[in-house]
């Protein structure tokens, strides 16, 4: 294992608990070359949908950041059941946040950093990224949050 695996491990996020299910509709992944699209991941914790709601009317900031980060932790989940390590994500490129949020929030960036604040802590320098962070009327499931990223990846 290595030590961008354990490190996720290490935040609270077990490896094996990952929802990565290719051939449906929609695919978890695309890859082009050196670039992984990664779908939009909402905040499961295994079979369980957390975190659903309005922000911060129904789910606080804070939880609101907690499902970020759950988001992000899913998205690199899938991206190592795809590649079998993370030592071979080279970078991260981009991250995509989107926050069902209460038409007067404006705070959608800091919900986000629970997103960025992951990936920057697994992946360290090559965990930087650009980031778009939206608010939303609505989002699947009426979950919180949603994110998806784009990853250059090692052959």
């Amino acid at each position: 294992m290595s030590e961008r695996d354990k490190a996720l491990e290490a935040a609270g996020y077990p490896l094996d608990k990952v929802k990565y299910t290719p051939g449906g509709l929609i695919e978890p992944l695309s890859v082009d070359c050196t670039t992984m699209y990664l779908s939009g991941q909402v905040p499961f914790d295994g079979d369980e949908l957390k975190y659903v709601g309005k922000v911060p009317s129904k789910v606080s900031v804070a939880d609101a950041t907690k499902a970020a980060e759950l988001c992000a932790a899913n998205l690199l989940r899938v991206a190592r059941k795809y590649l079998g390590t993370l030592d071979r994500v080279d970078r991260v490129l981009r991250i995509t946040g989107y926050v069902n949020a209460d038409p007067a929030f404006t705070d959608c960036h800091l919900v986000i950093n629970g997103a960025t604040n992951l990936i920057r802590a697994v992946l360290k320098e090559p965990g930087r990224h650009a980031r778009s962070a939206l608010g939303m009327g609505q989002l699947p499931l009426g979950v919180s949050v949603e994110v998806e990223m784009i990853l250059k990846i090692k052959p």
